[in-house]
């Protein structure tokens, strides 16, 4: 198993937009992944409604688990995004 952790960086946290980009990121990698708060059960991060329950506001810690080959690669791109303000209005 892979795990890396990442700082949410969207300003509103994982809510419906933010998370929905996540999810489709997550589902494109073809591997399953989980999600989780430091000392939360991790969650499927291919579903939106699992991923929205978490919670996780700007600047909350999550950690990104996944297996299978790529995992190192699909965690860093998702690590990536989640780095990134996904609320910042686009150009």
């Amino acid at each position: 198993m892979t795990t890396r952790t990442v700082t949410i960086a969207s300003s509103d946290g994982l809510h419906a937009r933010p998370a929905a980009e996540f999810v489709r990121a997550v589902e494109a990698t073809g591997l399953p992944v989980t999600i989780a708060k430091p000392g939360g059960e991790p969650v499927d991060a291919d579903s939106i409604l699992m991923v929205m329950t978490l919670g996780a506001q700007y600047g909350d810690v999550v950690a990104l688990s996944a297996e299978g080959e790529g995992a190192d690669a699909a965690l860093d791109s998702l690590v990536e995004l989640l780095s990134r303000d996904l609320d910042a209005p686009t150009a």
